[in-house]
């Protein structure tokens, strides 16, 4: 897992940019564990911290699962919201595919991580793909650069621009973002 923590606001602290991580598989003990020091040193409490990491965890195993078999992550705190990123390299998906209702109530037997995300967060949008959602709000990648005082998870990511991190991961296939308010 390459990572690091970035501040990209502009001195008015509107928007922290606190990690930016590509992963695999064996690399999400080590993703919950830092995305987890991120929220924390960013001041998100419990229980909305467990929640948000729970349902960063989900996606990202999601990602790993369904997309390629490896992602990247960025995380940041905008405007009163801890904000973060997974795109992966899978067909996509449109957000009709995530359940209503508890995955195994209605009939279906996938989409638990997904209604789960969905339900602990505050705002979750997926795109991208050629499944994706059409006209979804787009989400911005991260750079690399350091934030003073954020939780050390290690990694060198070097400088990369908002692309950087999504082309990172290559053909990109799907973004989800989520969302919790701090």
């Amino acid at each position: 897992m390459r990572s690091e923590h970035c501040d990209l606001s502009a001195g008015d602290g509107a928007e922290e940019w606190l990690l930016e991580c590509e992963f695999t598989g064996e690399d999400l003990p080590g993703l919950r564990v830092a995305v987890g020091e991120c929220a924390a040193w960013a001041g998100l409490t419990e229980p909305r911290w467990g929640e948000f990491v729970l349902a960063v965890n989900e996606i990202a195993s999601n990602a790993v699962e369904h997309g390629g078999g490896r992602g990247c992550l960025t995380l940041r705190r905008r405007c009163g919201e801890l904000e973060c990123s997974i795109a992966d390299e899978g067909p996509g998906f449109p957000e009709s595919v995530v359940p209503e209702l508890l995955p195994g109530l209605d009939g279906a037997h996938t989409g638990r991580g997904l209604w789960l995300a969905r339900l602990v967060t505050d705002r979750l949008v997926i795109r991208g793909g050629a499944m994706g959602a059409a006209g979804s709000p787009a989400v911005n990648g991260a750079s690399a650069a350091g934030t003073e005082g954020a939780p050390d998870v290690g990694g060198a990511a070097g400088a990369a621009g908002a692309t950087d991190a999504v082309n990172a991961v290559g053909a990109v296939g799907a973004v989800v973002t989520l969302a919790i308010r701090m």
